[in-house]
């Protein structure tokens, strides 16, 4: 089956040129659920992209009837981080111009809804679908009035234009992929909601991390939290009910690279996921996860190491090392320049856990980061 291609202005650059968004939008023969997919939101998280191109081989080679509902791809989502350098290296995980993270940046719609509990109120006997309908009409509402905003003759920063345009595409999304990398380097795994646990496993990745603890300004959390608030607002009224709307980040490899195996288990995991959710008719893509062993850990529960002194980095734990309180995570070889010869301090564990993120700089200022670990 073929996409409808479609490309959207972003920015006017100084010298004229423009900036643009490619849309890939994949749609089945029966209607069905929307899936939004975008990848490289941080400039120097790529391996994204190579995923969404072997998706969108994948899809132009099955029929139309294959597909229930929409697939929608946006690889390169921000092409001012992607295009960003320093030296050889790529940063693109801010807003230069502004000092904002490009992903924090998001509408919460939850942060406004203060007739939530009256509209709870009102929909308590409905039907799922009907809710779903009727709440996505009001948040569609609200959205819709920071347009105004936009289209003033005093103009907005970048970053909300940019902002909107993303959202715009995404909002009425049922199933939400946010592809990105780690900054550093990192273990394969996925972020996800409460209550979605059984479909964590659907990407088939080891590893997950519940986010228990956000703000709503990163994409995925600023689609999901309106949900999750009228999920958590029909309990507390004596109704215990669940949308089928999700939100996912996947976090494949390293920054700056396309790692081969972080890129194949990226496309393995949406094929499945979206086998598992009736939106690819393939029963072959499907595989079993009802014993899949997956482990999973809570955000709050992350602990960063920041270098203690300056100096350099050595005898660092691997990537995906269990840890130990007291064990030896790593040493600073520091040049101290107080006509001392040079020390080796080590740093050990505070707590039991994995070691999921590190640094790919090993030579650090006191204060920046070396390691994570999440139990």
């Amino acid at each position: 089956m073929q996409p409808v291609i479609e490309s959207i202005v972003l920015r006017q650059m100084a010298s004229g040129d423009r900036l643009y968004l490619q849309l890939y939008k994949f749609i089945g023969a029966q209607p069905g659920k929307k899936v939004y997919i975008q990848s490289n939101l941080h400039g120097a998280e790529i391996a994204g992209n190579a995923v969404i191109h072997q998706l969108i081989e994948f899809l132009l080679t099955i029929d139309d009837t294959d597909l229930t509902g929409e697939i929608w791809l946006v690889p390169v989502c921000n092409p001012m981080g992607t295009n960003e350098r320093a030296h050889h290296f790529s940063p693109g995980r801010y807003c230069i111009y502004e000092a904002k993270d490009w992903n924090r940046i998001f509408w919460d719609y939850e942060k406004e809804a203060d007739d939530l509990v009256a509209f709870t109120k009102s929909q308590l006997h409905s039907d799922l679908k009907v809710i779903r309908q009727n709440y996505l009409t009001i948040i569609k509402q609200q959205f819709a009035k920071t347009l105004e905003k936009l289209n003033s003759s005093n103009g907005v920063p970048y970053t909300e234009l940019f902002a909107y345009k993303l959202q715009n595409l995404s909002l009425d999304a049922d199933y939400l992929i946010d592809l990105h990398s780690s900054t550093n380097q990192a273990l394969d795994y996925v972020y996800y909601f409460q209550n979605r646990e059984d479909s964590a496993k659907y990407f088939l990745l080891g590893f997950g991390i519940l986010l228990d603890k956000y703000d709503g300004d990163a994409f995925d959390e600023a689609f999901m939290k309106p949900w999750l608030a009228l999920e958590a607002c029909f309990k507390e009224l004596g109704r215990d009910i669940k949308f089928d709307v999700e939100a996912w980040t996947l976090e494949l490899g390293a920054g700056m690279q396309m790692n081969p195996d972080s890129v194949a288990k990226g496309v393995r995991g949406v094929k499945n996921y979206l086998a598992q959710k009736s939106v690819l008719q393939m029963p072959d893509l499907s595989d079993d996860t009802t014993t899949y062993e997956m482990t999973f850990a809570s955000s709050s529960n992350r602990k960063k190491y920041y270098a203690i002194a300056g100096g350099m980095i050595q005898s660092r734990m691997e990537l995906g090392s269990t840890v130990k309180t007291g064990d030896k995570l790593y040493q600073i070889l520091s040049f101290n320049k107080e006509g001392q010869l040079p020390s080796v301090i080590d740093v050990c564990a505070q707590h039991d856990g994995l070691v999921y993120d590190v640094a790919t700089n090993q030579a650090v200022n006191e204060g920046e980061f070396v390691l994570g670990i999440v139990s």
